[in-house]
């Protein structure tokens, strides 16, 4: 079993190879890129000028295959959930696809110059943070916990690459029954 990572749209190669080390180093586990590149062109809704990421996470579905534990996808298009004005990411809590944008994870999206070192450092949390609802998790109350809600790009930066002691417990509670 393995992590896989998805390119969805037009996105740098290199950015998924070197988050493909850090995941992998996070969670354990062997991480790969995988082959292909999934099209989010049928989530694009012309009202808000972003892309569904309900809709990209259940197309992702086809993508999982019998060697994957979970499968996560890395865009550069501007995501959106209905009830919120946009989104970094989203997952399915207990699933195996989690989704991630780096569109507003730019520092030039806000004006600033690039940051190849900092868009990488939000990356890396996002994509642990969205990985952990596909294990059960909830947004976690410790604001250093990676699980904490993220509401601007300014509170991912003050997480910490990983879960705080109590989200790992709730981890290892939720999986201790499971195979994978």
């Amino acid at each position: 079993m393995n992590l896989q990572l998805l390119g969805i749209g037009d996105l740098d190669r290199r950015l998924l190879e070197e988050l493909r080390v850090q995941m992998g180093g996070v969670f354990r586990i062997p991480c790969e890129v995988v082959n292909g590149n999934l099209s989010a062109d049928f989530a694009f809704h012309p009202e808000r000028g972003q892309y569904h990421s309900s809709e990209i996470l259940v197309r992702m579905q086809r993508q999982v295959g019998p060697r994957c534990w979970r499968l996560l996808g890395v865009t550069a298009v501007d995501l959106y959930i209905p009830i919120l004005t946009f989104v970094f990411g989203e997952a399915q809590l207990g699933g195996r696809c989690a989704l991630v944008s780096i569109h507003r994870l730019q520092p030039e999206f806000y004006g600033l110059p690039p940051d190849t070192q900092l868009l990488g450092q939000r990356l890396l949390k996002e994509s642990v943070h969205e990985l952990g609802h596909t294990l059960e998790l909830t947004h976690c109350d410790d604001y250093g916990c990676v699980m904490a809600a993220s509401h601007s790009a300014e509170w991912i930066d003050l997480k910490e690459p990983q879960l705080c002691d109590l989200c790992q417990q709730r981890v290892l509670q939720n999986t201790a029954n499971q195979q994978w």
